[in-house]
C-alpha cells in the first residue's frame, strides 16, 4: 500500500508538471498568434521597412555584417559602384539599446499613420513618397554635416508630414503641455537638442518633409500650379505595387487591403469652434 500510494503522488506530481508545461506552451502560442497577427496588420511598406530595419540593425549586432559596408558615401557609390549603400543607410539605425526602440517606435507609428490615413489604397503614392525623400535626403547629405546613417531623418520627414496633413489634432508632450500637430516635429526637435544631440539629421527630415508637402498639397493649388502636380507617381510602380499588394493580400488576408484597421491617434481632434 505505501508503495502505491507513493506511485500515485509521483503520478499527480507529473500530472502538474505536464499541466504547467501546457498551460505555459498555450500562452506562448496566444503570444505568438498575438504578435503574428500585429505584424501582418501592419501595410505593405510599413512592414517591410521595419523589418529591413531590425535585420539590419540586430545582423550589425551580431556582426554578421559591417556597418562600414552599409553607410553611405557617394564616392563608394559613383566610383566604386557600391550602390547598396544609396539603401542600406536608411535601415541601421545604431546600436541595439533604447534609442533604438525609440527609433522604431516612431518609424512604425508615423509610417503606419501615413500609410494607413491619407495613403490608404495608395501604396504606390506612398512609397513614391518614400523614395522622393530617400533621394533628396542622399543628395543633401554630402553637404551638411550629418552622420551616414539617413533613417532617422527619413522617419523625421514623415512626422512632418503627418503634422502637416492632421492640423487639427492635438498632441500632448509627456503631460507637461499641448500642441497641435504640425508642431510635433520642432517640439521632438528643441528635446533632441536638450539631450545634446545635434539638430542637423532633425533639420534634414524637417527641410525634405516640407518640399514634399509643398510640391504635392500647396503647387498644385496655386494658380501657377493650375492642379498639375509635379510628383505624380509613375505608372510602373503603380502596377508593379497593385501587383504586389494584391498578392500581399491573397497570402496573408490582411485587413489593411480591406480597409478594416483603425489606428487611435495620440490625441482627439479639437472639439468645434
Amino acid at each position: 500500500p505505501l508503495a502505491n500510494s507513493r506511485r500515485v503522488s509521483r503520478l499527480g506530481l507529473v500530472a502538474r508538471l505536464l499541466g504547467r508545461v501546457s498551460t505555459s506552451g498555450l500562452q506562448g502560442l496566444t503570444l505568438m498568434a498575438g504578435f503574428d497577427e500585429w505584424y501582418f496588420e501592419m501595410p505593405l511598406i510599413t512592414r517591410m521597412y521595419l523589418t529591413s530595419s531590425i535585420l539590419t540593425t540586430g545582423a550589425c549586432a551580431l556582426d554578421i555584417v559591417s556597418p562600414f559596408a552599409l553607410y553611405f558615401n557617394v564616392q563608394l557609390v559613383f566610383f566604386k559602384f557600391q550602390v547598396w549603400r544609396v539603401f542600406t543607410n536608411f535601415f541601421f539605425f545604431g546600436s541595439i539599446g533604447l534609442d533604438f526602440f525609440f527609433h522604431m517606435f516612431f518609424l512604425v507609428r508615423y509610417c503606419r499613420l501615413l500609410e494607413d490615413g491619407c495613403f490608404r489604397g495608395r501604396t504606390a503614392d506612398f512609397l513614391y513618397m518614400i523614395l522622393f525623400g530617400g533621394a533628396l535626403l542622399c543628395a543633401g547629405s554630402p553637404f551638411i554635416d550629418v552622420p551616414p546613417f539617413l533613417g532617422s531623418s527619413l522617419a523625421f520627414m514623415m512626422v512632418y508630414i503627418w503634422g502637416r496633413r492632421n492640423q487639427h489634432v492635438r498632441m500632448s508632450f509627456l503631460g507637461l503641455f499641448q500642441f497641435r500637430a504640425p508642431y510635433l516635429p520642432w517640439v521632438l526637435l528643441a528635446f533632441s537638442v536638450l539631450l545634446g544631440n545635434s539638430p542637423s539629421i532633425d533639420l534634414m527630415g524637417i527641410a525634405v518633409g516640407h518640399i514634399y508637402y509643398f510640391l504635392e498639397d500647396v503647387f498644385p493649388n496655386t494658380p501657377g500650379g493650375r492642379g498639375r502636380r509635379p510628383l505624380a507617381t509613375p505608372s510602373l510602380l503603380r502596377t508593379l505595387l497593385s501587383l504586389v499588394t494584391s498578392q500581399d493580400a491573397d497570402r496573408y488576408g490582411a485587413a489593411h487591403a480591406t480597409g478594416e484597421v483603425e489606428i487611435q491617434p495620440l490625441a482627439q481632434e479639437d472639439d468645434a469652434d
